[in-house]
């Protein structure tokens, strides 16, 4: 079981590593070693604030998604 942050609430973690196993599940490489699954590994990374959700006042990237568009 993964433990997210105590500044995170449960909404924003389940979205943001629901996200980030989309990434994962679509190529992207893992930030942190180990083998675990997909949605696993994301809880991880987000838990260990290797992954974040985009500010929303900084500059609009890209699209790198179909979804995005």
């Amino acid at each position: 079981m993964v433990v997210r942050p105590v500044q995170m609430n449960a909404y924003e973690f389940v979205v943001v590593a629901a996200l980030r196993a989309h990434q994962l599940t679509t190529g992207s490489v893992a930030r942190l070693p180990g083998q675990h699954s997909v949605a696993t590994m994301a809880q991880m990374e987000v838990a260990d604030g290797q992954v974040a959700r985009a500010d929303e006042t900084s500059d609009k990237s890209p699209a790198q998604c179909l979804w995005q568009l």
